[in-house]
């Protein structure tokens, strides 16, 4: 190892910072220094949730964490929903970021909202918050394969309602490939299907046209289904 790492983890919808607890043991076992993120108003802050918790605000988090921290060359890594306000962050931390790293997420287009991208939440827009997905892989076998039934009671009893204004609201000004060094850990589309969408101009990797990509075949909660390969895979790039 070449020396300590600075990563700050940040999650999709739902999850918290708990979410990462053996990534974190791992990177920690490892030297490095690691700041699992809980976003305003889920997990152990889903007591702060309300109307006006936006992207903007999860994007906020990240920034304060890392300016208030004083965190330099930092690795931020974004999971599914999360890649939303840190890609926004690290326009916004540019000096201070070493690396972004994507898993099975992206800098989406400017304009595009998380709800518009994944089909997440369905249905009408009813109350302030997105309640959890049923966690049932006998319905969903692509995207939760890989999670044991452990995993998969930590989801149903851990999983918290996500505020529903930050999967409504347009991303703004983001970075991407092109800003900072950038890593796609990819997970539930294989090598060759992300080199014909990416090829067919598909949205998910408009923003990741120089990005490093990275095979990690799972579903797409790998930090519960795969957490060692996918902290090796942060490691390598730290």
């Amino acid at each position: 190892m070449a020396g300590m790492t600075t990563y700050v983890l940040v999650s999709g919808l739902w999850l918290g910072g708990w979410a990462w607890h053996d990534v974190t043991a791992a990177l920690r076992r490892a030297g490095h220094e690691v700041f699992p993120l809980s976003l305003t108003g889920v997990a152990d802050r889903s007591h702060l949730l309300g109307p006006t918790v936006d992207l903007d605000t999860h994007t906020e988090d990240i920034v304060r964490l890392v300016e208030i921290g004083d965190l330099r060359d930092v690795v931020l890594v974004g999971h599914s929903y999360g890649g939303m306000p840190v890609s926004a962050a690290a326009l916004r931390l540019r000096q201070r970021i070493g690396r972004v790293i994507y898993v099975d997420s992206g800098p989406l287009p400017e304009g595009t909202t998380q709800q518009s991208m994944s089909g997440e939440p369905a249905g009408a827009d009813e109350g302030d918050a997105v309640p959890p997905r049923d966690w049932d892989p006998g319905a969903d076998p692509v995207l939760l394969a890989g999670l044991d039934e452990a995993a998969l009671t930590l989801l149903r009893t851990r999983g918290t309602p996500h505020p529903r204004a930050s999967v409504t609201q347009p991303l703004g000004a983001r970075a991407t490939s092109r800003d900072l060094p950038t890593t796609l850990v990819a997970c539930t589309f294989s090598l060759e299907q992300i080199t014909e969408m990416a090829a067919a101009g598909h949205p998910f990797f408009a923003g990741l046209t120089e990005a490093e990509i990275v095979a990690l075949p799972t579903g797409h909660w790998p930090m519960l289904s795969e957490p060692a390969a996918l902290a090796a895979i942060l490691e390598q790039r730290g």
